[in-house]
């Protein structure tokens, strides 16, 4: 049966595999300037936009009903971890900015914020994988799991059109074959 946990863990393995090319970035300090634009979007549009808007707007919530504290332990760790991915993302997008605009200087910032963006999606995507949602799939009837899964459906068909899931998969793809 396929359950809610397992769509997010099949989120986790194209977000793994971004990252994956960010650290490539990293290490060969690309100065492509498209491909660093195409990484930010797709931590916001995919990462962010898709999967952390499923986690936080009905898994998490659900959890919460179930008995898991919004205070202390898991939920507010991962929402925690979300608001600083986000930092390390905005930070990027400035730097690339400023990049852009001819400050050179601004190319090592990128990848300071990219590299602290990997350590913690790393450790988060750990956490998450091996701990919340095992704990998770112990506390969640298959009904509720179902439920959830018919949520993210709805996410997906209302919030992006056109097989737009499809073409971040792509997109994540076409940088790996650059990278990798």
């Amino acid at each position: 049966m396929n359950t809610a946990t397992q769509n997010l863990e099949n989120d986790h393995v194209y977000i793994l595999r971004l990252i994956d090319v960010m650290e490539k970035m990293v290490i060969t300090i690309s100065t492509n300037i498209s491909h660093l634009e195409t990484v930010i979007s797709l931590i916001k549009n995919y990462a962010d936009g898709y999967h952390h808007a499923k986690e936080e707007n009905l898994f998490f919530p659900l959890l919460v009903k179930k008995g898991f504290s919004n205070v202390q332990g898991p939920i507010p760790v991962m929402l925690h971890d979300h608001a600083e991915g986000r930092n390390f993302v905005k930070g990027m997008a400035t730097e690339i900015e400023a990049y852009k605009a001819g400050n050179l200087s601004a190319l090592p910032h990128i990848y300071e914020n990219m590299q602290g963006y990997i350590d913690l999606l790393r450790a988060h995507i750990g956490k998450e994988n091996n701990v919340l949602f095992r704990m998770a799939d112990r506390t969640l009837s298959a009904e509720e799991q179902q439920g959830l899964l018919t949520e993210f459906a709805a996410i997906e068909k209302t919030g992006y059109e056109n097989e737009q899931i499809q073409l971040f998969i792509t997109a994540i793809e076409s940088l790996e074959a650059f990278y990798m």
